[in-house]
């Protein structure tokens, strides 16, 4: 543990099949005011709406409601959801849905009471301290993969800029202060999206294993999240409704990216990156974006971080080493990633997440290059999206 840290998370979480029973527990500690905000009907159909707002009636709350968030929120989303906690005087926001309404509940939280104009101010310069009022935010989880339920972090679209921006706030104060987490809630996802989360979850394993070449205790646990994810989503594809599958995924995302597998190590999330900007053109499911640009990014990056590569083939596919070299070994791991892919049934290019041949320039011209073993070029990013058009 090479890189010295500073560490703690304050989300409480409520896990499990009676994780709703502390709902009322929770609302107790807030104020009259909530900002619910939800995506479109599927809360409805599922009957968790009426469950959830029985036990605000029930609290005593006065409710107002944001509703037909995004599967990539955007900023206009998020002006309006300020507009509302500023004239309502909110004393919490209740997320009820996935990680695209989780990150735009906390973008409206920590933007609400912001003097000055949000975006370029605020927003879009990641600041390391905030000193005006951040409203808090509590979660109901449906959909597993981004781990926003127990981080700071949120992924924001602005349309009129195309601009897919993540911020990550300061943990203390934009952290959901509790997250109620039932799997079951997550039986109704269709097969696209919960796919698309299992492989966003594997994702951000990866963004934070490829980087560095010190022996790191992360670096370990990050190999048994993977492990554990594989075995899951193999379990899940054959039987949607396995509970233990099911919430072994769930415990797998928010493990995976609530900064503890993360703590002393040097980080990657180009990936992210290009998909960001993918997801600003398109609007695409983010973990099908990023399975795509994953294979030919890895094949890129490889020989830069040859001795991690051999170390993800070994430990987390298990490839027999005899008889093949450091490149082999490497080339074997990143085909394993492919055929995993395979197995999550996700789309086969980016022509099937609505990418045109005319996109792809602009979407290499705006990704943020940053990188773990390489940074790469626009024409290197480039490259990559024409490998999986």
């Amino acid at each position: 543990m090479n890189i010295d840290f500073s560490f703690q998370n304050p989300t409480r979480i409520h896990f499990g099949r009676t994780a709703m029973n502390h709902l009322a527990e929770e609302l107790a500690q807030y104020g009259p005011r909530v900002l619910m905000v939800y995506g479109r009907n599927s809360i409805k159909s599922s009957g968790l709406y009426d469950n959830v707002m029985g036990a605000l009636k029930t609290a005593g709350k006065d409710v107002v409601e944001l509703s037909g968030i995004k599967s990539n929120p955007t900023y206009a989303q998020v002006l309006e959801g300020v507009e509302l906690v500023r004239r309502q005087h909110t004393d919490l926001i209740l997320a009820v849905g996935g990680g695209s309404v989780i990150d735009c509940s906390k973008a409206i939280g920590a933007s609400a009471y912001f003097e000055g104009d949000i975006w370029n101010e605020f927003w879009s310069v990641n600041p390391s301290d905030i000193r005006h009022t951040v409203v808090p935010v509590g979660t109901i989880l449906t959909m597993t993969g981004t781990a926003s339920e127990m981080n700071s972090g949120s992924v924001i679209t602005n349309e009129a800029l195309k601009i897919k921006n993540g911020f990550h706030f300061p943990m203390s104060l934009c952290n959901p202060r509790f997250s109620i987490l039932n799997p079951e809630f997550t039986y109704t996802l269709p097969h696209l999206q919960m796919a698309s989360g299992i492989f966003d979850i594997f994702s951000h394993l990866m963004e934070q294993y490829f980087a560095g070449d010190d022996d790191c205790v992360s670096d370990y646990l990050l190999e048994g999240d993977m492990q554990a994810l594989i075995s899951a989503a193999r379990a899940a594809l054959r039987n949607p409704l396995d509970y233990e599958a099911r919430s072994n995924i769930m415990w797998c995302a928010t493990m995976g990216l609530n900064k503890i597998l993360a703590l002393s190590k040097r980080q990657d999330w180009m990936v992210h990156q290009i998909e960001h900007q993918l997801g600003a053109y398109t609007g695409c499911p983010h973990g099908a974006g990023l399975a795509l640009i994953s294979i030919p990014y890895y094949k890129l990056v490889y020989p830069y971080g040859l001795h991690r590569f051999v170390r993800f083939a070994r430990n987390v596919w298990h490839i027999d080493p005899q008889g093949r070299n450091d490149e082999q070994m490497a080339e074997a791991g990143i085909e394993a990633l492919a055929g995993f892919i395979a197995e999550l049934r996700l789309p086969a290019n980016l022509r099937e997440l609505g990418a045109t041949r005319d996109m792809l320039p602009l979407i290499a011209q705006s990704t943020n290059k940053i990188g773990g073993y390489m940074v790469p070029t626009t024409s290197q990013v480039l490259q990559i999206l024409e490998a999986c058009f």
